[in-house]
């Protein structure tokens, strides 16, 4: 380990920077921060004071805010030490007190998008893949091995059991505990979550013609009505000319092992209006 780098006046005479750290020169780390092994800082990056950055790639314009963990060991007992990484893409916020968690031997990786946003004390643990411009609001827990599209919006104090996928522009309100797949475009919220809709504020700011969104609103009711199981639904609906998201709807639900989650019974299908 080196303390401080006299020749970088953007590092921090405090900082710990390991013999292994590559810096871009643009890059400014706080004081006391540590960069341990493995550790790539791209252009513009910032990392706050006692942020603890270790085997992680991070993108361009990355802001570690102080006291964040980046890269850091995963919390599973299956973990024997192996050399594994996180992969952070340009542009995210990490507040404080965040926690994003390597891979293990399972995948290698921990890997997340471009332009995310995670909020203080929110969690990302091992070998998860999360999405372009995603939002994690304070404090909440995403296990090993989730899968999280792009837009998503998860709101504070979420908790997503390991394993579950969370489709494209999907949103969770807050406090939900999510034992089940959230489909794209969806709404979901409570304990145990229950879908409420479509995220159809979402679309629309995401640039969704109406012609998709009704093609999706009626698909949706189609696949929960429960006068069949949501088998049959599918395979009749399969056989369809569809729009390109109801396309990723159906085929996200197929794919699904965990199981989906399904709407209370109070749900009209309305979505956020």
């Amino acid at each position: 380990m080196n303390v401080g780098a006299p020749e970088n006046p953007l590092i921090h005479p405090t900082a710990v920077v390991h013999a292994s750290a590559r810096i871009d020169p643009t890059a400014q780390v706080g004081p006391y921060a540590i960069l341990g092994e493995e550790v790539v800082l791209g252009p513009r990056v910032t990392v706050g004071a006692h942020a603890v950055v270790e085997f992680a790639d991070v993108g361009e314009g990355c802001r570690i805010h102080a006291g964040a963990f980046v890269g850091t060991a995963p919390q599973d007992l299956k973990y024997r030490g192996e050399r594994t990484h996180l992969v952070l893409g340009p542009g995210c916020v990490v507040r404080e007190a965040v926690t994003l968690n390597r891979g293990t031997a399972a995948t290698g990786v921990t890997r997340i998008g471009a332009r995310c946003l995670f909020m203080a004390y929110s969690h990302v643990a091992h070998d998860c893949l999360i999405g372009n411009e995603v939002i994690l609001a304070n404090s909440v827990a995403v296990a090993g091995h989730c899968e999280v599209g792009d837009w998503c919006v998860i709101g504070g104090m979420v908790g997503l059991h390991q394993f579950v996928r969370v489709g494209k522009l999907a949103m969770i309100g807050a406090g939900a505990m999510v034992p089940l797949d959230i489909p794209p475009y969806a709404l979901a919220w409570g304990d145990r979550a229950r879908l409420s809709g479509l995220n159809l504020i979402g679309m629309r700011r995401r640039g969704l013609s109406p012609e998709m969104i009704k093609d999706l609103k009626k698909v949706y009711a189609e696949v929960y009505d429960s006068s069949a199981p949501i088998k049959e639904h599918l395979a009749r609906l399969a056989k369809e000319e569809r729009t390109a998201p109801v396309k990723e709807f159906l085929s996200f639900i197929q794919a699904s092992t965990r199981g989906i989650c399904r709407p209370s019974s109070k749900d009209d299908s309305s979505g956020n209006e």
